[in-house]
């Protein structure tokens, strides 16, 4: 297997065969390469530096049902909010004065953010932050509805696929929701010119070694700026409540191979990989990682954007929990940075 992490870290192109015996493998000492090679190559085009996204959870109101999402519509047990405008504005306004210099706003596919709503509030981040990248995580949208964004002022665009094998992805969502379309909505935001992110769930129901290498070999396709990936965490509302959840383990392989095919990609240490164990993200900027995002959300709507079960709340919107983050980051052997923190060309 060693041979193997060799090659990815050289540029070579392994064989699905190849690839799914890398991703299933138990080897340890191929393991520990993986990671020292994937934090060799973030280290060549980033060095030690991590992006700090400013987080800010707008909606918990969601059109879809995805059977592994706490937020799913049929989930009659969530708790529904939604941030207006100026809440956004003053999160931001918070985030700004820590030295946050990108804001991620994500949401279920709420049909209160229209065009002209979302528009207005990209608008008043361009015009207040013009030194600040915007990200967006709203899901799917028509090509016209991404277009207008972006010329509102948006810069980034995060849709995980969750899973580029059609059986896998029907088998986690609800008939009316398409792979067809999901991936129609990657390529209109790559074509439009956005800084595009996807990714996918690690251990999810159902999910063979092969879904992942089919998983890979789409984001090839894609060439996306960011990948996002963390391990499946079930949450009790859902059908999936009683599944188990992915491994730190697998998780943290899949990140170093990412690293060496996607040698200058965003990758984030998710939420989700903090959730699982406490030395998660640190275990992630360790394996290749180089962007956390901590929540700026406020207080008082956190808990109830309940993705999944016990999630981890980062504390991004105090003086406080920003010390410790850093410190975190520190400790890992890493520089948390004021910057935009752009995909390098």
């Amino acid at each position: 297997m060693i041979e193997l992490v060799e090659k990815l870290y050289d540029g070579g192109r392994p064989s699905d065969a190849e690839l799914a015996a890398l991703i299933a493998s138990e080897d340890e000492k191929a393991s520990e390469r993986l990671a020292e090679l994937a934090d060799k190559v973030r280290r060549k085009y980033y060095g030690d530096k991590v992006f700090l996204r400013g987080l800010i959870e707008i909606s918990s109101y969601c059109r879809n049902d995805c059977l592994y999402c706490g937020i799913r519509r049929s989930n009659k047990s969530a708790e529904r909010y939604r941030l207006t405008p100026e809440e956004i504005l003053n999160c931001a306004e918070n985030g700004y004065a820590l030295g946050f210099r990108t804001f991620v706003m994500q949401g279920g596919e709420d049909a209160y953010f229209t065009d002209d709503v979302i528009c207005g509030i990209i608008s008043r981040l361009r015009k207040r932050f013009p030194d600040c990248a915007i990200t967006l995580s709203l899901g799917e949208r028509s090509r016209e509805s991404y277009r207008r964004m972006k010329e509102a002022g948006a810069d980034r665009y995060l849709l995980r696929h969750e899973a580029a094998s059609r059986e896998l992805y029907s088998r986690l969502h609800p008939a009316e929701m398409s792979l067809d379309n999901r991936k129609k909505c990657l390529f209109d935001l790559r074509g439009l010119g956005y800084q595009t992110g996807a990714g996918f769930m690690v251990g999810a129901p159902f999910q063979r070694v092969e879904d992942i290498v089919a998983d890979i070999r789409f984001m090839e396709q894609l060439r996306p700026h960011m990948i996002g990936i963390g391990p499946f965490i079930p949450q009790h509302d859902t059908p999936f409540g009683g599944e188990k959840g992915g491994t730190l383990r697998l998780t943290l392989r899949i990140l170093g191979i990412l690293r060496l095919i996607f040698p200058k990609v965003l990758l984030p240490a998710t939420t989700a990989l903090g959730t699982i164990s406490p030395e998660g993200r640190k275990l992630g900027l360790k394996t290749g990682c180089n962007v956390i995002m901590p929540n700026l959300s406020p207080a008082d709507v956190r808990e109830k954007y309940k993705l999944y079960d016990n999630k981890l709340i980062t504390g991004g919107e105090a003086a406080e929990g920003l010390a410790l983050l850093k410190k975190e980051i520190s400790e890992a052997g890493y520089t948390a940075v004021e910057e935009r923190g752009d995909c390098v060309s």
